[in-house]
């Protein structure tokens, strides 16, 4: 049985962080951030982390297996908030976790006013924006060079909150 826990607080940040790590030298073409960079943090710079967005993390039958991060954002297109970092540990894909987790930020989503979300996937990354277009999300706008991983480009994409 899976089940999203979240938001984390920063006594939690050895969960977040692991998950984190996890993410980057799993998947480190998923993400705008960098294993070398992240990977020196201390534990403060972690609570720092976990204090700037809401966290959410996954736990299974393996234990913590899945993160999430959504960021209060005033941005692109009428997004309320951001998502990013999301990750779903390759022995737990393919399950419909990723629907698991936007249910829970859903509900967050209601008493943080996050009204629509928005998130960025890199352009050539079709099977995640198959994934979120299946999750109600659309693309929106043109391609974005990264700022974090120039000359990349990632395509934003948004959905309005259930609850809205």
């Amino acid at each position: 049985m899976s089940r999203v826990v979240g938001p984390l607080d920063p006594e939690q940040w050895m969960i977040v962080r692991d998950l984190r790590l996890a993410s980057l030298r799993e998947d480190p073409d998923a993400f705008g951030a960098s294993l070398e960079e992240e990977g020196t943090w201390s534990e403060a710079q972690w609570r720092d982390f976990v204090t700037r967005q809401a966290v959410f993390s996954l736990d299974d039958e393996t234990g913590p297996s899945g993160i999430a991060l959504v960021e209060t954002f005033a941005g692109d297109f009428g997004a309320t908030c951001w998502l990013g970092g999301c990750w779903v540990a390759p022995q737990a894909r393919r399950r419909g976790l990723l629907r698991h987790f936007l249910r829970v930020i859903d509900t967050v989503a209601e008493d943080r006013g996050w009204q629509v979300q928005g998130l960025g996937v890199w352009e050539n990354n079709h099977s995640a924006i198959a994934a979120y277009e299946a999750l109600g999300f659309v693309l929106v706008g043109e391609s974005v060079e990264s700022t974090r991983r120039p000359p990349r480009r990632y395509v934003r994409m948004i959905r309005t909150t259930p609850s809205a």
